[in-house]
């Protein structure tokens, strides 16, 4: 009884009125099928994914033209918790879909997408980098997404001293040297037998200021790469250089329900915040060192992004835009290292009844090598079909 006592009395103080701590759960998902026939060819790893990066940098790359593809790893699950207490509400978030990246490319296996909370100002976790935004992402049935616009969930501890219903301002400080494909950082260093070295995290800010027009949000990123040498001989390609990066987005919201996303995005050494982009650091010639003939140099890159959102009526909609993703390549790269991307598409998306929602969607890809004139188009039509479900458990009637 003491027990209980002490219990009731942590929650009820003397002359206050009792707070609501009961949790709120919401379990959610959705299964998907896509069906793609492939006009062209692309990285068999990235099949049913229209990325211009896994596009083919020369002839006769990733076999023959027309492949069909089949497809489930959109599928997805998660959980939404949210959990009132005295001092405000902690809210927390877990989810994964079957999309393999990394050593599991090309296969369907489970993927994280979310493992992050939040308590007041404070969170931390696997979640969206602040410095992407997520809400130029447009109503498409392509997984990966327009190539220029920047799209990275990365582990992170932040600060949200601005969260109103106009404002919000995020500063995050996120795991150094990750990569979008979950690949070893080494692998964005144009450079080789050499390791990377991470003494400081990444920082990264945005800003979102809206209203009934839509918003505008503007975020920048901070960066230090390093790399070792070991062990060093005659040479020593040991480097850093600085990677920096800003970006304005927008949503407007036009006629009754339209809306036009945007993004447009440039720095350097931060191609692995974009949704679709290559190595971070370049080799660069430095032949009036013998000690050091090769150094690396932070790519500068441009991407941009630009959607449409029509709907003809509450069950019918399109997606209709294009992205682009452009580098300057340092002076070492190979001829065949990718240069400039571009991704466009169209669709027709049809909501029979509540949670199922099938369509169709065009798609284009293209590849533009830097030095050797090669380039590539690809064309994909996806078919999908989608079924989605909620439920959310708890909380006060």
């Amino acid at each position: 009884m003491a027990a209980v006592g002490l219990c009731l009395g942590a929650q009820v103080a003397v002359g206050q009125a009792p707070v609501d701590t009961t949790p709120r759960l919401t379990i959610s998902g959705f299964g998907q099928a896509d069906f793609i026939v492939d006009f062209k060819r692309n990285d068999p790893l990235w099949f049913d994914v229209n990325r211009p990066s896994r596009l083919p940098s020369g002839p006769d790359q990733f076999g023959g033209d027309g492949n069909t593809y089949v497809s489930a790893r959109q599928s997805r699950f998660g959980v939404l918790a949210h959990l009132p207490t005295r001092r405000g509400e902690m809210m927390a978030q877990f989810s994964f879909d079957m999309f393999g990246v990394g050593p599991d490319a090309g296969q369907t296996t489970i993927r994280l997408r979310h493992a992050w909370g939040k308590w007041h100002h404070f969170g931390g976790g696997l979640l969206e980098s602040p410095f992407m935004d997520v809400d130029v992402f447009p109503n498409i049935l392509e997984y990966w997404g327009p190539n220029g616009m920047l799209f990275f969930r990365n582990a992170q501890i932040f600060w949200e001293p601005i969260d109103s219903g106009k404002a919000n301002l995020r500063i995050a400080l996120e795991r150094p040297g990750a990569s979008a494909d979950v690949s070893n950082f080494a692998d964005r260093i144009e450079l080789q037998n050499v390791k990377p070295h991470y003494p400081l995290p990444d920082l990264s800010a945005g800003y979102k200021y809206g209203g009934k027009w839509g918003y505008v949000r503007l975020s920048g990123m901070l960066r230090d790469i390093r790399w070792v040498q070991r062990p060093t001989d005659t040479l020593d390609l040991s480097g850093h250089v600085t990677g920096w990066g800003t970006s304005l987005s927008s949503n407007l919201k036009l006629f009754s329900q339209d809306v036009l996303r945007l993004q447009a995005t440039y720095g350097a050494g931060i191609q692995n915040y974009f949704n679709d982009a290559p190595i971070d650091v370049g080799a660069k010639f430095n032949l009036s060192n013998r000690r050091t003939p090769l150094t690396g140099e932070a790519l500068p890159i441009f991407g941009g992004s630009a959607y449409l959102d029509h709907y003809w009526n509450p069950r019918v909609t399109t997606a209709i835009g294009m992205s682009v993703v452009n580098i300057n390549n340092s002076d070492a790269q190979p001829t065949n290292a990718y240069h400039n991307g571009e991704y466009a598409s169209a669709n027709l998306l049809w909501v029979p009844v509540t949670n199922v929602l099938m369509g169709a969607e065009f798609q284009y890809g293209r590849r533009v090598n830097v030095a050797d004139g090669w380039s590539f188009n690809d064309y994909r039509l996806q078919i999908s079909f989608k079924y989605s479900f909620s439920k959310e458990f708890g909380g006060t009637p």
